[in-house]
């Protein structure tokens, strides 16, 4: 599960899951769906991504802004990801295709993942929830 949450001049972007790495996907695909409809977009390229960081939530900023340098150096947009975190190393693919905007229908160019509201944590269910906020 994903979803925006409502922050004053940005979004919010959040994803839920029964693991960390789960809701670590989760929420790169909210990140997409601030830029475009997620399942418009075809998976004909693979790219992978690590991130290494002691600190799980510097860990997801970190994840989210690799995943906008690659949108931005390769001019492409992601519809599907595989997370693995273990210890403080995440590596991951994302499967997407070259930008287009017609077919994508963009919306906004995502900046950056910011510490405003920065938080991965297990709840009361038992669900991890990683959440910040995005510069647009």
């Amino acid at each position: 599960m994903w979803e925006h949450f409502y922050h004053q001049a940005d979004i919010g972007v959040r994803g839920v899951g029964v693991s960390l790495a789960g809701a670590f996907e989760q929420a790169a695909v909210a990140l997409m769906a601030v830029i475009c409809k997620p399942e418009n977009v075809g998976l004909a390229d693979e790219v992978e991504v690590e991130c290494d960081c002691d600190d799980v939530e510097l860990l997801f900023a970190d994840w989210l802004n690799a995943l906008i340098f690659q949108m931005a150096t390769r001019q492409m947009v992601f519809g599907k990801f595989k997370v693995h975190i273990e210890g403080g190393k995440l590596t991951a693919k994302a499967w997407g295709e070259k930008a287009d905007p017609e077919k994508h229908e963009t919306a906004v160019e995502v900046k950056g993942a910011t510490y405003t509201e920065l938080k991965v944590e297990q709840n009361k269910d038992e669900m991890w929830i990683a959440q910040c906020v995005v510069d647009v």
